[in-house]
């Protein structure tokens, strides 16, 4: 990774601070609506998303869900271990290699992340509602190619091609039926 120096210490701080602030008031506003989302389904954000990243990634490891859930390795493994509880993940070691902890979506994981998904209503996700005038003004939505920039200088190319793919795999599985999102076959 490249080492930039700003001319400026003034520059930075506020465009540290322009990052900060936007960023948590967009997560904000995401967490209250993706926990509103979640709620009937006695689920919190981070089952959630590993049932979503297990579904996506078919037999990760918890190293794995870590790194593309953006959590500490103790959280993806501790709220694992809950949907394991819960009859949603299976654990298991690989025979050519026992240092890792795979998990893997039992069909009851998978019936209730499809649950999930057939619940969603776009009407109630600020941050989607706020992106409209844009989409209405444009024709589509915000591609956010500077923000997808930081985050590869971030996270790096790997991170970024994962997001990418699982995006286009989400549209290629999932059609919208009669307001409501179902996966275009049975598996």
């Amino acid at each position: 990774m490249a080492n930039y120096s700003s001319d400026s210490i003034q520059e930075s701080i506020i465009f540290s601070h322009k990052v900060a602030q936007l960023s948590k008031a967009l997560w904000k506003s995401v967490e209250k609506d993706w926990q509103a989302w979640i709620k009937p389904f006695d689920l919190n954000i981070n089952e959630h998303h590993i049932l979503w990243l297990s579904y996506q990634m078919k037999g990760a490891s918890i190293s794995d869900i870590a790194k593309f859930g953006v959590m500490h390795v103790s959280t993806a493994f501790n709220f694992s271990k809950k949907l394991e509880e819960r009859g949603y993940l299976t654990f298991s070691k690989r025979e050519k290699d026992k240092r890792n902890t795979y998990i893997k979506l039992t069909d009851k994981g998978e019936e209730l992340l499809l649950k999930t998904f057939e619940s969603y209503d776009h009407n109630t996700y600020s941050v989607y509602q706020g992106a409209m005038p844009i989409k209405e003004l444009y024709g589509k939505f915000p591609e956010f190619s500077e923000l997808y920039t930081i985050v590869r200088y971030i996270y790096g190319t790997e991170f970024m091609n994962s997001l990418d793919e699982s995006l286009h795999t989400f549209e290629e599985e999932f059609k919208e039926e009669e307001g409501a999102l179902r996966p275009t076959s049975a598996k």
